[in-house]
């Protein structure tokens, strides 16, 4: 094994994908969604990224986790799994939310804050 599939990195995706497997199906616990896109805007200070996630419904878990963007944030990541989950049992089209990364740099707290819009259809 090279340095890189010990490195911390490499363990909290290994972490992530281990728990996603572990995760209940989306589709054994919401059979009437059809599709749900989250919209993903993550903010540190003046700086933010954006990017859209479309969920694989037949595949994916039903836990969202979304890593911390900054590569240095030790232990950090959004667990949006009771916000998105919540809002799909109570049936919402459209919704949103937000997280603080729990994470650390250096010292202090990592304090990075994602925002997301979700879009959901459902069968009729």
């Amino acid at each position: 094994m090279g340095p890189r599939k010990n490195s911390p990195a490499a363990l909290r995706f290994e972490e992530r994908r281990r728990r996603e497997n572990e995760a209940p199906r989306l589709c054994d616990k919401m059979p009437n969604l059809v599709n749900l896109r989250l919209e993903i805007e993550e903010r540190s200070g003046v700086m933010a990224t954006k990017h859209t996630r479309r969920i694989l419904i037949d595949r994916a878990p039903a836990l969202f986790l979304v890593p911390c963007g900054d590569s240095r944030c030790i232990d950090g990541e959004h667990d949006l799994t009771q916000l998105v989950m919540q809002a799909l049992r109570d049936g919402k089209t459209t919704f949103q939310g937000d997280d603080e990364c729990r994470g650390t740099l250096g010292l202090g707290n990592c304090g990075r804050v994602l925002h997301f819009d979700a879009f959901v259809d459902y069968r009729a």
